[in-house]
């Protein structure tokens, strides 16, 4: 029997727990050198479409354990980010019917707000 998803938090405690609005922000600002833009694009996506109010609370939840991972502190340093990447595609999958245009364009606008106009240019 499985478990009724209520909250976010029912989903994986361990990793949404560290998931904040300013720890993403934080953690984006920070790794962009060493994670690369493709992979903050897709991280955004997620934040954008965690934001839709038609998107089910079980792919929230997904997603604010996803984020909080992302955000979590490497204890691997020689896997870099692609255990990050890993998380973020899975999620992605999850959400994809969720990522439209618009969510699109919102995580184009924040990566060229927080990284510099026209930033963004080639991601999709």
């Amino acid at each position: 029997m499985s478990k009724e998803i209520k909250s976010v938090d029912d989903i994986d405690p361990k990793y949404s727990k560290n998931y904040s609005d300013d720890s993403f922000w934080e953690k984006v600002k920070g790794v962009l050198k060493s994670a690369g833009l493709p992979l903050i694009y897709k991280a955004f996506q997620l934040y954008y479409v965690m934001q839709r109010p038609d998107c089910p609370i079980h792919i929230k939840a997904a997603i604010v354990a996803t984020l909080g991972y992302f955000i979590s502190p490497d204890f691997t340093p020689f896997v870099g980010f692609s255990d990050d990447l890993a998380a973020i595609v899975g999620a992605l999958v999850l959400a994809q019917m969720y990522v439209d245009e618009n969510v699109k364009r919102q995580a184009r606008e924040a990566i060229d707000n927080i990284f510099g106009a026209g930033t963004s240019e080639g991601l999709d």
